[in-house]
């Protein structure tokens, strides 16, 4: 499946043409582009996917999991917020 990350958040508007020379198209969109608007909503989903998981004390060992978890349900949310978006 192709996941579609919504295009650049913050794209850069304008730069300095004397400084910036990328070999390639592709490089070009990568240096102006920034974060991905798919990022972006993941990153700002953080608090609500955290508080899903946050259901009481939990052993350090049992760490690496509710933050796959919680990454996870950030990006669940993301992706919807896209679908949305698009519909």
């Amino acid at each position: 499946m192709d996941i579609q990350d919504g295009g650049p958040a913050f794209p850069v508007a304008d730069y300095d043409h004397q400084i910036f020379q990328p070999a390639t198209t592709t490089e070009a969109k990568r240096q102006l582009s920034g974060m991905s608007l798919r990022d972006y909503f993941a990153a700002r989903a953080i608090p609500a996917a955290w508080a899903a998981f946050d259901g009481g004390y939990f052993d350090a060992g049992e760490w690496e999991s509710i933050n796959q978890g919680v990454a996870v349900c950030a990006y669940q949310m993301a992706d919807a917020m896209l679908a949305a978006r698009s519909a």
